[in-house]
């Protein structure tokens, strides 16, 4: 009986060591005992692993302290794994910092792929759809004519009103709150805390503990970074549930405003989710809406000023179609093709986190010969797929919307695999960004209201030299890019724009002045 038993535990671990053998990981890159290849991620990895796409394939493989990651290079593989098989690629990796202390799984962009998750999805989804983001225009019209106001009256504090515009749009879609007039109001500068702490702790190598998991055991007292976390939690949950609270008091004495915490508040299908949980759907998607899209229209800026072509021709365009006697507005959308490219491209050209958010697999799975064991990491480079000389062309890495174009000029094309967008930014499968429509029109009304009011121009230093701004200027915060900060002048383009401007903010109710 033992012989045989003996045997039997023989041809298994044969029949195991043959598997290993057939079914290896992708190509790694050499790395450091323990670390791996950790301690060549902390600067602009989307580079490193460029680089790495040439030498290993569009697929390899890194030790991250012990913790098996994959790179995903190229469309191809991203979408045959991410897509296609996104019943098995949907879940996140475990973020102990962010999951376990500063959120306790309640901000499902980074949550698991469990329960709570999939009914968030669920609700976030049916409130923010294409079809439901046409409620906020209006909403996103008024928030563009303040945004050139405030431009007009203060151009050197342009980042704060891009700040103050996004957010405060999403106060009104979110909560259908009235705009606020104040880049310092109060609700922002809380907002602001949340999304930087969240984006800054989910960045790879912030936290010790994500690595020596054990840490996490520790009382608080001796980690400062729990202390933190879980004080961070209470006060981000106190946040979320007044904004939700008074959206539920509104909804009760009868307020009909359009918001997606009131479709939360007064729609059936959303009744799976408690109080805590539509609170915490409700923030997540404000805050994580607010800091994107107003990082996204940094770089908007810094596009028009490396290529003053493109700030030419989407201006004739506009005076085209808009013509010197009204600000643009949604109902424009289709009839400016080449504003709609430009949004696009700046999406791809500086998409805001060149590595997204990574997935997690959740069992094993084989491509093309390799093994991907279960609990991998999967990293998408999204930087690499958005300049991919092969799809883009070999001039990737230029600012060019023509490309997003027909040979017309007038009708906009749509690339494999990127769900019309023209790039990945968004993300893949179920985790593709549910405001992206939302984004997409906020960003449209507020390039193209700029553009009919202002010339964009890089201003000089505070020396009075010129000043430029190349490619590796930019700051890597967490899980997101911005460009370091330069000096813009935002001058009219002509002598009537600033009435105007002003008559248009006077009929939305706001003082121009």
């Amino acid at each position: 009986m033992l012989i045989f038993l003996v045997i039997i535990l023989g041809g298994l671990a044969f029949l195991a060591l043959r598997d290993s053998r057939r079914h290896k990981l992708p190509p790694t890159p050499p790395g450091l005992p323990v670390i791996g290849n950790l301690h060549q991620l902390w600067t602009r990895p989307w580079i490193t692993f460029m680089k790495w796409a040439e030498k290993y394939g569009p697929l390899f493989h890194i030790n991250v302290a012990g913790q098996h990651t994959i790179v995903i290079a190229n469309h191809k593989v991203a979408t045959a794994l991410l897509e296609r098989r996104a019943n098995i690629y949907s879940d996140r990796p475990m973020n102990i910092v962010v999951n376990d202390f500063l959120t306790r799984g309640m901000a499902f962009a980074f949550a698991q792929h469990n329960d709570v998750w999939r009914r968030m999805r669920r609700a976030s989804h049916e409130v923010l759809n294409k079809q439901i983001a046409r409620r906020y225009h209006n909403f996103q019209n008024v928030e563009a004519s303040l945004l050139v106001n405030d431009l007009l009256k203060a151009p050197d504090s342009y980042e704060n009103h891009l700040r103050r515009a996004t957010t405060s749009l999403l106060l009104c879609i979110i909560y259908g709150l009235p705009p606020l007039t104040d880049s310092l109001d109060p609700v922002i500068l809380k907002v602001n805390r949340v999304t930087e702490r969240v984006l800054t702790a989910a960045g790879p190598g912030e936290f010790l503990v994500e690595y020596l998991t054990w840490i996490k055991y520790l009382p608080s007292w001796i980690c400062k970074w729990k202390r933190d976390a879980e004080a961070a939690f209470i006060s981000t949950t106190a946040l979320f549930e007044d904004l939700y609270s008074n959206v539920k008091k509104r909804v009760e004495e009868g307020d009909n405003v359009p918001s997606v915490a009131a479709s939360l508040v007064k729609d059936p299908i959303h009744q799976d989710l408690s109080f805590r949980e539509k609170a915490w759907l409700a923030g997540t998607l404000y805050a994580a809406g607010s800091e994107t899209t107003s990082k996204q229209m940094l770089w908007f800026l810094v596009a028009m000023v490396r290529y003053p072509s493109v700030q030419r021709r989407a201006q004739l365009e506009i005076d085209a179609i808009v013509g010197r006697g009204r600000l643009p507005n949604l109902d424009d959308l289709e009839a400016l093709p080449y504003i709609r490219a430009i949004v696009k491209e700046v999406m791809r050209w500086r998409g805001v986190g060149p590595l997204g958010i990574p997935h997690r697999l959740c069992e094993d799975d084989y491509y093309e010969g390799y093994l991907l064991p279960k609990d991998t990491v999967c990293i998408v480079n999204s930087w690499g797929l958005n300049h991919d000389r092969s799809i883009y062309g070999e001039d990737a890495g230029f600012f060019r919307p023509e490309r997003h174009l027909d040979e017309t000029g007038i009708k906009l094309i749509s690339y494999p695999d990127t769900k019309e967008e023209g790039h990945i930014t968004y993300g893949f499968g179920r985790r593709v960004c549910v405001g992206r429509h939302v984004a997409n029109n906020n960003m449209f009304i507020q390039m193209a209201c700029i553009l009919w009011c202002f010339d964009i121009r890089l201003g000089d230093d505070e020396a009075g030299k010129a000043v430029s701004i190349g490619d590796d200027d930019l700051i890597h915060d967490g899980l997101m890019t911005r460009p370091v900060p330069f000096p813009c002048e935002f001058i009219p383009r002509f002598p009537e724009a600033d009435h105007i401007i002003k008559a248009s903010v006077e009929l939305a109710g706001f003082d121009p002045n």
